[in-house]
């Protein structure tokens, strides 16, 4: 039977001579080792996506529909439509709460005409009128 080899310690010396063989030696990979990178990565690659049809533009919208959505939708033109609607129901019933609101300006049994409400001119300059 073989007698088994006993092991020493490396020494300082021998661990240089290690590392100036490890400096020496180039690790170069083999031809082998790209073509099996280069086929794995092929395998990875995802398919090219299928040529694709132009696609038509879409039809452009309307005035109705642009002046809408710059509005703000359905929503916003429904509470326009509610404020305009009561608008014109308060300035043709011109309730009594209105009269006493505005100081009778609102009726014409007042006998103020539409240019006595307006400023002239000569009143913005003080000179009566």
């Amino acid at each position: 039977m073989a007698e088994k080899a006993e092991m020493k310690p490396l020494g300082a010396d021998d661990l240089d001579a290690l590392f100036e063989a490890a400096r020496t030696r180039t690790a170069e990979p083999t031809a082998a080792l790209f073509e099996r990178v280069l086929a794995d990565a092929e395998a990875e690659m995802p398919a090219a996506p299928p040529v694709a049809s132009p696609v038509a533009p879409a039809p452009r919208r309307g005035l109705a529909a642009r002046l809408l959505s710059a509005v703000g939708g359905w929503p916003a033109a429904t509470g326009l439509v509610a404020a305009a609607a009561t608008g014109v129901f308060i300035g043709m019933a011109a309730p009594s709460a209105v009269e006493t609101l505005s100081g009778g300006y609102v009726s014409g049994t007042t006998g103020y005409g539409m240019e006595d409400l307006m400023v002239s001119y000569a009143g913005l300059m003080g000179s009566g009128g």
